[in-house]
């Protein structure tokens, strides 16, 4: 399994940008589809987006059009960049790895998981 650590999370005002990052541990994390995942108390943990060994990516139709994901395998890291945040998007985001792609979404077709990183979006 691949070790995951999040960064980059923080309070930002609504229409803001925050980069989240995920740092891999492991020499084969180009080999690794990698997601990104966000959680509110109360409630399953949501899929935002992923992106393949070759970067292709798929997102949630809810940040469509103000995240991207991508991947930098030279520095075994995946990034999230949100731009025009929104009150809605305030959650703990999760960095996970999977040796598939997922094509229906789930957590569940995702191995590995960071702790998690906190972002509080103010309206």
């Amino acid at each position: 399994q691949v070790q995951l650590v999040e960064s980059g999370g923080g309070w930002v005002q609504a229409g803001g940008s925050l980069r989240l990052s995920c740092a891999a541990s492991g020499r084969t994390f180009s080999s690794y589809f990698m997601g990104w995942f966000r959680q509110t108390p109360g409630k399953e943990r949501e899929f935002v987006a992923q992106i393949s060994r070759y970067s292709s990516t798929y997102y949630a139709d809810s940040v469509k059009g103000r995240f991207t994901i991508s991947r930098d395998n030279a520095k075994n890291t995946v990034y999230l960049q949100m731009n025009s945040l929104k009150p809605e998007d305030t959650a703990v985001y999760y960095c996970a790895a999977s040796t598939a792609w997922s094509t229906g979404h789930r957590q569940t077709d995702f191995g590995s998981w960071g702790q998690g990183t906190q972002v509080t979006v103010s309206s």
